[in-house]
């Protein structure tokens, strides 16, 4: 049993000019692979956290509405703890990603957030209704629901990442 329990409704989100605002993350992680070239020479594979729809198929990242009585950040590691059951450090703001929602011509607007995984809880909100799947930037891509999520994942995070793999930012802290 679950001791953390999801927001629900919309009463209490945000809007500007006629969007819902919403706010999600890309959780990822690092995982060790052997070097088959060299058994000494360790390489870190990058793995992004993906779950679930609950109304059909494909994978998404955690996201959801944005409220009143907190951050843009809070609601982003919010969604990623109900959606994921993940705690992490968010790193990165990837940027603003514009999309139509399930209800007919409403518009959202994500800000999405690199979130690296720090911890994967055991129990969660949405556990019973939600399957966690980590994949390669690539499988990830491919198996991704939204079009919108995909260019998030190429073109946010990916370049994200490689900005920051040849030293252009800092993995601890946010950076704007």
């Amino acid at each position: 049993m679950c001791d953390l329990v999801a927001r629900t409704g919309r009463h209490l989100q945000r809007y500007e000019n006629g969007r819902r605002l919403v706010a999600g993350c890309i959780p990822f992680r690092y995982r060790d692979i052997n070097d088959e070239a060299s058994d000494d020479e360790q390489k870190k594979l990058v793995e992004v956290l993906m779950i679930s729809s609950q109304s059909g198929p494909g994978l998404l990242f955690p996201k959801g509405g944005w409220e009143n009585d907190e951050t843009v950040e809070e609601a982003a590691a919010r969604e990623a703890i109900e959606e994921a059951g993940v705690r992490g450090d968010l790193v990165q703001l990837l940027g603003f990603y514009d999309f139509k929602s399930k209800q007919p011509e409403a518009m959202c607007r994500a800000a999405i957030f690199a979130l690296h995984v720090k911890e994967e809880l055991a129990s969660w909100p949405e556990q019973n209704t939600r399957q966690r799947s980590w994949l390669t930037v690539p499988e990830a891509a491919e198996q991704s629901r939204y079009p919108w999520m995909q260019e998030a994942l190429v073109t946010g995070f990916s370049a994200w990442l490689e900005n920051w793999r040849n030293g252009g930012g800092c993995v601890d802290r946010i950076e704007r």
